[in-house]
């Protein structure tokens, strides 16, 4: 059955990332398969208000405050008047939250029980137990899932991480990756001249001669977690041992500097090529001008960029942390320790793999594109929507999961979660001693504010927005079907908008 959904977070477009495409992926596909689906984000520069993105997504963003690295200051309750608006407008029965950092989703899940939605999370990232910045986002976090209805998790990894750190069932966890689209990150090899020269000389690619220079791409933001330091010091080392071999990098962050400077120290500016920050359709055209992708992370609980860079016919040089070895076959990877010793040992083995043709990059392509697919990841989560809103029973929903080829991914207690305060407030208690009381407190002044705005601004006064119109198209036997039939739904139209078209023709 159709539903409609917001997702909900404070990483999107303009700004580019992995929580950000898979948003924006994620959406667009539930839209071809039938679903309602708008994205509410804060406001960037020159982008305020309602904007409309291809397929006919519709993003809401808010103005509110940015404070770090694009999340919004926490207001824990003046978004919920914004938030009911839109809900009612756009008549939202699923609130889709992503990132454990992101305060628009926190209290987007908050503010969507007391509404008595159904909440689900998304959670992209691992974090420690020790610092003190962990230990308050575990807390934050144990806080939003106590009262959500379903957990998503893009590895393995990432699952064990968030069940301890939030203290959940694991049986209420899924497990869903990330995705590519592959047609996006075609390698050389696909375009048109190169296909042509290798029909007439079949066969492997020729071998990377001793003289042959080899280009490294790192496309990552110059942040302490994903590795730059650790890049910083690699870099010389690296380039000290192989004459023929050069780096390009792009992205930005506070460590740009840092990069900057050692350039400049160790006189590579003819041997490392900076880029700065990239747009994400433009990450192709840089990739595809490599050899080897280094991806040299402290902490990755995916790590889509290198899917996208292997889809690009590079050979991939990754530290082994987190979700990351769960990403790519051993074939398509060379791993390290997050160790700069071991990063300049790996690229050195990477580079001699490619002079000697040990690897054949050229396969990548098209074994990514059959690993990973957006349509897959869409149908995964439609099925978590469809248990916990109770099209699927408890048992189906586990039986399912069972059934799926070895995805644990839908094993989830379907819609079990009562809306009912008493109970609400039975699951914050258990958070805490002091944290616990601090919930529910919390709870308890956002269902009155709710009750609030139930009387001073009733739902009658709020306009219901209109649809975006479906796509149509004709099949074999022509009839005109619902868009989302080549998704394998296959809906047809109602029969009133038939008889409307009939009616019209006359």
């Amino acid at each position: 059955m159709p539903y409609n959904i917001a997702m909900i977070s404070d990483n999107f477009f303009p700004q580019p990332g992995g929580v950000e495409s898979h948003m924006y992926q994620l959406s667009s596909k539930l839209i071809d398969r039938g679903h309602k689906v708008i994205i509410i984000t804060h406001a960037y520069t020159g982008r305020t208000g309602v904007r409309y993105l291809t397929n006919g997504l519709k993003v809401y963003h808010v103005p509110f405050f940015v404070i770090y690295r694009e999340t919004t200051f926490p207001t824990v309750f003046s978004f919920f008047p914004i938030f009911r608006n839109i809900v009612i407008r756009e008549q939202i029965e699923i609130v889709h939250g992503h990132a454990s950092l992101s305060s628009l989703c926190h209290e987007a899940i908050l503010h969507a029980r007391t509404m008595g939605l159904r909440t689900v999370f998304t959670d992209h990232s691992l974090f420690g137990f020790a610092d003190a910045a962990s230990i308050l986002t575990n807390k934050l976090l144990k806080f939003t899932l106590s009262d959500v209805d379903h957990v998503i998790c893009v590895s393995h990894t990432c699952k064990e991480n968030t069940v301890l750190r939030a203290s959940l069932d694991p049986l209420m966890v899924s497990v869903i990756p990330n995705a590519v689209v592959a047609e996006n990150f075609q390698p050389l090899s696909h375009t048109s001249s190169y296909t042509q020269h290798r029909r007439d000389a079949p066969g492997p690619p020729p071998r990377l001669g001793p003289h042959d220079t080899i280009t490294i791409v790192v496309i990552s933001r110059l942040f302490y977690n994903k590795g730059t330091d650790l890049l910083i010091a690699a870099i010389p080392r690296i380039l000290a041992s192989n004459p023929n071999v050069r780096f390009i990098i792009a992205g930005t962050g506070p460590k740009a500097i840092d990069l900057e400077q050692m350039i400049e120290r160790n006189v590579l500016q003819d041997r490392v090529l900076l880029l700065g920050p990239v747009r994400h359709e433009e990450v192709r055209d840089v990739m595809v001008r490599g050899h080897i992708y280094l991806h040299p992370s402290l902490t990755e609980a995916f790590g889509t960029v290198i899917v996208e860079a292997a889809s690009c016919g590079l050979y991939v040089v990754c530290t082994r942390v987190g979700g990351i070895p769960e990403v790519l076959p051993r074939h398509m990877t060379e791993f390290a320790k997050p160790e700069e010793d071991d990063i300049v040992t790996a690229t050195n083995r990477a580079i001699a793999a490619l002079r000697v043709g040990k690897v054949r990059t050229e396969l990548f392509h098209n074994q990514v594109k059959q690993m990973y697919s957006w349509t897959d990841v869409a149908q995964r989560t439609e099925r978590v929507y469809d248990g916990i809103s109770g099209v699927l029973s408890h048992d189906e929903f586990y039986q399912g999961a069972g059934a799926g080829g070895g995805w644990s991914a839908t094993r989830g207690r379907a819609g079990v979660q009562s809306f009912a305060l008493i109970e609400r407030l039975k699951r914050y208690y258990g958070c805490g001693i002091w944290a616990g009381k601090l919930f529910c407190l919390c709870v308890i002044v956002d269902y009155l504010l709710f009750v609030i705005l139930e009387i001073f601004a009733p739902r009658s006064r709020i306009d219901i927005a209109r649809n975006w119109p479906k796509k149509v198209f004709k099949d074999s036997k022509d009839k005109e079907v619902d868009g989302s039939k080549d998704t394998g739904i296959g809906r047809k139209r109602s029969a009133r908008h038939r008889r409307e078209q009939r009616e019209d023709s006359s």
